[in-house]
Order: structure tokens, then C-alpha cells, then sequence
């Protein structure tokens, strides 16, 4: 049995678009055990990908570099047998585990001076692989060749798990679900206005859907904001839910609107009819990987400035996206 470990994406969003590395892989060696170390918050997503067959934890927060734990890390790691070792993230820091750990092959793309921890260093040519997902996927590959098209992401619910969470939270399937995502870990530039939102809610509710606010306990307040503006019943799930409930309740969605995000992702894997919303960020690198979304963006000579916060102080890039606009995206109503 082949056994090979990956150094995981710190983001949600990047986990999901990982997906593609870790099929492939599979079909290369079918007698393959593929264990993924990433962060906690990301094992949501990597719980639905069935290619993944162990998780460990990466314990160690952005920025720390913590040589002593990294180096009880690898040493732990060594009696597992690993025969290669994937590194997503472009981090000196990320590569050092497997390199304490004495794993054979050990891939990755050369940046940060960390050559030297990588005996599988390739060099990114960004042209020729645009989108992180190309990039993840190239290294299955010993030429780092990507294959067109580009197998877009994918995960799998739970159907046990969706019944026992619809149950817990008192939610119905009876009338058409529309999904709203209004949270970007990343920063406030990322995220489209609260009663942007409730004028979505408001005009679909009228149209008899129900509508749920899915996201992180960070993203309740704005949840609430949403709920506060739109008259009729709306549930604001924002941390109320794991992300692996959030998974299985987010392929029941018949519509959603969502900013950037890692829940973009999400339900672009799920193949769910989605508008996504781009202001500060771009949708050339990280867009949503789906025939069934649609990407929404002004353009302005301004954006993509890739801030966390407006630094014009104005954030026209998506104050200035109308409701309407999102609204003509989808067809209406049968």
C-alpha cells in the first residue's frame, strides 16, 4: 500500500479545490492511503471527500513557526510509514514537518527558500496553470502536467447526517431553499452589503422560498442584520451548525448567493445554481469551479486590490452591485 500525506491549505475554500489532486492521486495508485494534515476548521470539507482516508491535525497557527513543536510533529509522523509527501501551501514553515518526518519524496513548488526541504521541487510556471486548482492538481503529476479540462471539485453528503441536522434545527424541505453566504474570513472588502442581501430575501420569500443564512459564528451578527431587515420568517444558521452540516444542508439549495468564500466553494462541489460576488478579489485565480455558477463583478479601474478593507475607504466594487443584478441571474420562479 502506497502512503502518501498532505500538507493541507490553511483556507476552507482551498481544502474544497484540493479535491481534484486527491481523485487523481487515487487513480494513479488505487491501493493508495491518503492522509491530509490541515488545519481543524478545514476537516468539515475534507470529511466529505471520500479520497481522503485519514486526518491529522496541523496545529499550528498562521504565522507561527514554533521549530520544536514542528520537529515533535516529524518525529511522531516517522513511524507511519509515509512514502511521499504533498506540501500545498508555498510556506518555508509548511515544509519542515514532512522534512523532520524523513519522508522519502517529499513535492512541492519551490518558494521561500525551502529548495532544500523539498527533494520534488518544482518550479510554477503561473501562465501556463492560472487557478490553484491547476496548481494542486499538477503535482499528482511527475512532469507536473495538468489535465484539460480541468475536473472540477467534488463532494459527497451524508444523507443520515442531513435528516439528523434538518431535524435538530426544526428545517423543512417542503418549500424550495435558497441559501444567502454572507461572511469572508478574509476581510470586509470581500463582503457584499447586509441589506444587499435582504433585498434578495425580501423579493424571494414574497415568492414563497424559504431562506437560510449559512456561515461561521463570526458571521451571525451579520446574519441577524439580514434577518432584522427581511419581514418574513428567515433562519440565520451562522454558527449554529458544524461545516459538515453546513455541507449536507447546502446541497439542499435550489439557489445561492454567495460572496468569495470557502461556502462559495462549497456549493459550487455540490453543483448548486449559485451567484458569486467578487469585489476586492478575482475570480482568475480561485473562481468557482462549476457549470452551474455564475460570477458576478463590477470591474472597477480599482479592484481587484486584494485588501481586506476598502483602502479608498468607499467599497463601490460591491456596494455598488446591485440586488437587481443578482436577482436577473437566476430564471424565475415555475
Amino acid at each position: 500500500m502506497k502512503r502518501i500525506l498532505i500538507v493541507g491549505a490553511a483556507w476552507v475554500g482551498d481544502a474544497v479545490l484540493a479535491q481534484p489532486l486527491f481523485s487523481a492521486l487515487h487513480a494513479a495508485s488505487p491501493d493508495l492511503h491518503l492522509t491530509v494534515m490541515g488545519p481543524r476548521w478545514t476537516h468539515g470539507v475534507l470529511q466529505r471527500m471520500p479520497e481522503v482516508n485519514a486526518l491529522l491535525d496541523h496545529p499550528f497557527p498562521h504565522g507561527r513557526l514554533d521549530l520544536p513543536g514542528r520537529w515533535r510533529l516529524g518525529r511522531r509522523l516517522r513511524s507511519m510509514g509515509f512514502d511521499q509527501a504533498i506540501v500545498l501551501p508555498n510556506s518555508l514553515k509548511s515544509a519542515l514537518v514532512p522534512w523532520f518526518a524523513k519522508i522519502p519524496r517529499r513535492t512541492g513548488f519551490i518558494g521561500e527558500q525551502r529548495h532544500w526541504l523539498l527533494n520534488d521541487a518544482r518550479r510554477l510556471d503561473t501562465e501556463r496553470l492560472p487557478l490553484m486548482a491547476q496548481r494542486f492538481l499538477s503535482l499528482a503529476d511527475p512532469q507536473g502536467r495538468c489535465p484539460e479540462p480541468l475536473p472540477p471539485p467534488r463532494l459527497v453528503i451524508d444523507p443520515e447526517s442531513q435528516s439528523r441536522t434538518l431535524e435538530r434545527l426544526q428545517l423543512s424541505r417542503v418549500r424550495p431553499i435558497a441559501i444567502l453566504c454572507p461572511g469572508a474570513e478574509y476581510g470586509p472588502a470581500k463582503r457584499w452589503p447586509a441589506a444587499h442581501f435582504a433585498q434578495v430575501a425580501r423579493r424571494w420569500t414574497a415568492q414563497g422560498w424559504q431562506l437560510w443564512v449559512l456561515g461561521s459564528a463570526k458571521d451571525h451578527p451579520v446574519g441577524a442584520e439580514i434577518a432584522r431587515l427581511v419581514p418574513a420568517p428567515l433562519h440565520n444558521l451562522c454558527g449554529i451548525t458544524t461545516l459538515e452540516e453546513a455541507v449536507d444542508l447546502m446541497a439542499l439549495a435550489r439557489r445561492v448567493v454567495t460572496n468569495d468564500s470557502g461556502l462559495m466553494h462549497v456549493a459550487a462541489a455540490l453543483e448548486r445554481p449559485l451567484v458569486a460576488l467578487f469585489g476586492s478579489s478575482s475570480p482568475r485565480f480561485t473562481p468557482p469551479l462549476s457549470t452551474q455558477a455564475r460570477v458576478l463583478r463590477l470591474g472597477l479601474p480599482c479592484s481587484p486590490c486584494f485588501q481586506r478593507t476598502c483602502p479608498l475607504m468607499h467599497l463601490d466594487c460591491l456596494n455598488l452591485l446591485g440586488p437587481e443584478q443578482v436577482l436577473a441571474a437566476f430564471p424565475d420562479p415555475t
